[in-house]
Order: C-alpha cells, then structure tokens, then sequence
C-alpha cells in the first residue's frame, strides 16, 4: 500500500463556523450535496469525496461551498448509505468492523463493491444532467483511494485528481493512473508516513503525468479539513492545501 487504513485520527478534529450554501438532494438511493458556482455555468465539475464523517459535515461542506465560489459545479455523495462515523464520536470503534457495515442496519460494507457504483452513478450525473464537460476529483482520507482508482482502472472518468492525507490506496492503483494528482501531506501521519510518501514519489516519478506532492509542516492527518483554526499554522496549513487544489485544477483541469 502507498497508504495505510484508516484509525482514530480520521474522524476527530475541530468543527469549523459557518454556514453552508449547498443543498442536499438525491441520486436513487442515496444523498448528495450539491454547491454550484455564482455564474451557474457547469463545464467544470469536482467530485467531492469525503472521509468517514462523511458529507453533512459543516467542515466539508464548507470546503465544497469554497470550489465552488472559485466557478466550480461541485458534488458530494453520501459513500456511506447514512452510515458515515460521527465527527469526535465517543466510545468504542472497531473500524475494519464498520468498514464491512457491520454497525449499519442493512450491512452494506464500506468498500469499493458499494462505493465504486455510487461514484460511477455521480460522474454519470455530474456529465449527463448537469452537463459537465471536463471533471475533477478530491478526496480527502477516505475519498483519496476512489480520486486514484478512477484516474486508473477507470480511466477517463475524471480528468485531475488531488488528494490531502489519503488513506487505503494501493500501491498497484497508484501506479496505474491516467493523469495528473496532486498530494497535500501532513508532517505527521500514522496513515501515510514518510516511507508511504516516499514510495509514492518514486511511483509518479515514474509516469508520464504531472505530480505534485506537498508537505505541510506542524500539522497532523485530517488537517485540511478539520485542524484547529485557532492554531496560526494549522490554519496557514489548511489554507495553503485548499489554494494547492485550486492552482492545480486552474493549470490541468480548465486548461484542456
């Protein structure tokens, strides 16, 4: 792996102020939520995918809401069926048990057999009914592993990945994307560490596709959604991911 699973770390943090501008709406039998740009114009699309807190969280909404506010037609999908981990949730958590949904009502588990469709059926959406033409991802955590399968063994399905502080990519799906990813990481991070870094340096390096990997220092896993704001280079480290995604997706996604 080029990352490891998930732990603790990735569903606790701070919740950030504001309001939420998007809306929730649903695709068969799961949420989205949608935030569209001020000029309404849907040409260039961002597939929001969250980490386990999932897509109702204030956080991460926010961050879909500022995509937006840049021209960007953005959607987040519940991955989940409503099973998403509570933000800073109390008490026991086996997560390799909820990640087999084994704490859901209907047990579907939290793997690509019942994510990789509900991403599938997005970017069906995204460039069917709100006429996308080209289409960006960002995954956060979680989320990272499906920005990188679909530049890979789904090539073609969105054009520009960028991930912050990923969690269960494979070392055999990284090196088979199909075009340019961008990486924000944490200093410290049980989950990509610095040998998981390096290792997957040494794979883009390998490509023919433009990479970007940026480490951020003084921050932990999870700081580009949920770090304390309070804390000068948290914040300097959030902000600086999010203008990361924003330059990217300016230089290779609206450049066609």
């Amino acid at each position: 792996m080029t990352s490891n699973g998930p732990r603790d770390c990735c569903y606790q943090g701070v919740r950030h102020e504001g309001t939420a501008t998007g809306r929730i709406e649903t695709i068969d039998d799961f949420e989205i939520y949608i935030s569209e740009p001020a000029d309404a114009s849907n040409k260039f699309g961002i597939l929001f995918l969250s980490d386990i807190i999932g897509h109702k969280f204030n956080n991460a909404q926010l961050i879909a809401d500022q995509f937006a506010k840049n021209g960007y037609f953005v959607l987040m999908p519940d991955l989940f069926y409503g099973d998403a981990v509570p933000f800073n949730k109390v008490g026991e958590l086996d997560i390799p048990k909820w990640l087999q949904g084994e704490y859901s009502a209907s047990k579907v588990p939290h793997t690509p057999s019942s994510v990789d469709p509900i991403v599938e059926k997005c970017l069906s959406t995204m460039r069917g009914k709100y006429g996308c033409h080209r289409i960006g991802a960002v995954g956060y955590c979680f989320g990272a592993k499906y920005v990188v399968r679909y530049l890979s063994q789904n090539s073609g399905k969105i054009d520009v990945g960028y991930v912050a502080h990923p969690s269960f990519v494979q070392k055999e799906e990284l090196e088979v994307i199909q075009g340019p990813l961008a990486i924000a990481a944490a200093e410290t991070d049980e989950i990509f560490p610095e040998e998981k870094r390096h290792e997957s340096e040494e794979i883009l390096a390998k490509l023919n596709f433009p990479y970007q990997l940026n480490l951020y220092s003084g921050v932990t896993h999870g700081f580009a959604v949920r770090c304390d704001l309070g804390v000068k280079q948290q914040r300097y480290a959030k902000e600086s991911a999010f203008l990361q995604a924003l330059e990217w997706f300016q230089e290779y996604l609206k450049t066609e």
